[in-house]
């Protein structure tokens, strides 16, 4: 309990601890230790993910096998009502083979892949490229005329950026207790967009460029060192493109450029092969119990997308992440624990084209919002308008999600947990991490955590966690990206993170009291009073 926060009152914070917090069980933390340490099988499981299944792009044949084997471990285990519940999604999408060459004014092969949720070339197809640089429906006029029986260039291509600090790092102490400080929320006026945002450009830019004839489009890697990402948006039914879209390596896309504007008209053929799936437009999220003894209803709650891209096989962008899940699962079932609060374990779908499993659990089990009232605004999907529908509205079920985790943050260990500004549930959180400051996890923030499952959860008033964890290389070069194997994964950090998952689960569990809560979300006023 050394470091706490720098804009809250230690002592304020710690004499309220005793009254909320209760004592981790450490004969059954030597158990967790034991099972965890002893006979992990966290890397097994993280290997049938990516080794065997690969990339797991929700709605594709990957993730369906997905869905089944996660399922099929947990019952093995011993779990309680596993099951998977579905939610609307949209189309599946699976690459089965892809080239392209620079075929003048010399022979190159080129690093590229298929945009997700773009049709295939049906066969190979050859033109000119042009380069015509288009990020907003204005910039379509630019270009009338020019595009019939070319392939287009649609990034403006950028300068390379080569790195200057190390790809791969840890939190070291210092840095850890410089992230402890409260972060004040910044308020803006939520708007939503009546054209329909991302998805709908990307559907506008398909329209016009097929209205002009061109035969298909390219786009620029936003990383440098050859690495691609491939993500796209447009799965929903009766919203695919017409015309097939790759993304090459930045230093193809600004070669090509450079050619292109020194007036050497350089020529690509391209092929891609892909499979649209159609057979059931549902995505599914798994979930298993481990059922409580009292405490009637209320559950505690650990979870992670195990969807990914599929430009390599999603190691740690989500296979670490819900290896761990599963991990503590396993390791609590394995030590046959009676918590006084069911255990639920969630896999969440679809979290890579926008949290839409974790959102369709929210909006079904927990709370939803109210209707904007403006029918062409409510016929928008539900995440696209949510942050800005009020008043959040309970379900019967809100009360009982006493404590939610969510792991998304790579292979790295566990250094900590951001409690979201929670003062009362930081103080919990000093005392349930204490028996794992021997790990690395010390640290307790109030900071936030975005972009990933916990978020909605927090949105409607859910003690909703994201851990904090040793970066790694996550964000510098394997987040989305073409190297995600199991390569980049680390055993230790691996099994650490699951053994700590499991502790302050088992501790959510059994503590006297749930977790503290925020007050219930209500409409913010901005931050400043005088923005429009």
């Amino acid at each position: 309990m050394k470091r706490l926060f720098a804009a809250v009152s230690v002592a304020a914070v710690l004499a309220a601890a005793p009254a909320m917090a209760q004592a981790p069980d450490l004969v059954a933390v030597n158990g967790i230790f034991d099972q965890g340490f002893n006979h992990s099988e966290v890397m097994r499981t993280a290997a049938h993910l990516t080794d065997r299944i690969g990339g797991r792009m929700t709605n594709s044949p990957q993730m369906r096998e997905t869905e089944r084997w996660t399922q099929e471990r947990f019952r093995e285990w011993g779990l309680s009502n596993v099951r998977a519940e579905g939610f609307e999604f949209g189309r599946g999408w699976s690459i089965v083979r892809s080239d392209a060459r620079m075929v003048e004014p010399r022979p190159l092969e080129l690093r590229a892949i298929p945009v997700a949720w773009t049709p295939g070339t049906d066969g190979t197809i050859s033109g000119e490229v042009v380069l015509a640089p288009m990020s907003r429906v204005a910039d379509f006029d630019k270009h009338r005329g020019k595009l019939a029986g070319k392939i287009v260039m649609i990034s403006e291509p950028t300068d390379a950026e080569d790195p200057t600090t190390p790809q791969f790092r840890r939190w070291t102490d210092e840095e850890l207790a410089g992230r402890t400080a409260y972060v004040q929320p910044n308020h803006a006026p939520v708007t939503v967009s009546r054209d329909g945002g991302r998805d709908n450009f990307a559907l506008r830019m398909d329209e016009f460029l097929a209205s002009e004839g061109a035969l298909g489009w390219v786009r620029m890697s936003y990383r440098d060192g050859g690495l691609l990402h491939g993500a796209g948006y447009t799965h929903r039914v009766g919203a695919t493109p017409r015309l097939p879209g790759m993304e090459l390596a930045a230093e193809d896309y600004r070669r090509l450029a450079r050619l292109s504007r020194a007036g050497a008209a350089p020529k690509l053929e391209l092929l891609s092969e892909v499979r649209f799936h159609d057979e059931d437009v549902n995505a599914y999220n798994v979930l298993a119990d481990i059922p409580g003894t009292s405490r009637s209803g209320e559950y505690v709650m650990a979870g992670a997308h195990f969807d990914s891209w599929v430009a390599a096989d999603g190691a740690v962008d989500n296979a670490a992440g819900t290896a761990v899940v599963m991990e503590a699962a396993r390791i609590l079932k394995a030590l046959n624990v009676r918590p006084k609060r069911t255990i639920r374990f969630a896999l969440w779908n679809g979290e890579e084209q926008g949290l839409h499993g974790s959102l369709a659990y929210v909006d079904r089990h927990l709370a939803t919002r109210a209707p904007l009232g403006d029918a062409e605004l409510d016929a928008l999907p539900n995440g696209q308008t949510w942050r800005a529908r009020w008043p959040v509205q309970p379900r019967d079920g809100h009360d009982d999600l006493v404590a939610y985790f969510n792991i998304d943050n790579g292979s790295g260990r566990i250094r900590g947990v951001n409690a979201e500004g929670n003062v009362a549930a930081a103080a919990v959180f000093e005392e349930w991490l204490e028996p794992f400051h021997s790990l690395g996890a010390t640290t307790v923030s109030l900071r936030p955590a975005g972009g990933t499952d916990h978020v909605y959860m927090q949105t409607v008033g859910i003690p909703g966690f994201q851990f904090i964890q040793d970066p790694l290389d996550y964000g510098s070069r394997l987040h989305h990206t073409s190297i995600d194997s199991y390569d980049h994964l680390k055993p230790e950090d691996l099994r650490q993170a699951a053994v700590v998952l499991a502790g302050l689960l088992l501790a959510a569990a059994n503590s006297d009291e749930p977790l503290p809560r925020m007050p219930l979300p209500t409409r913010p006023t901005p931050t400043d009073p005088f923005t429009q």
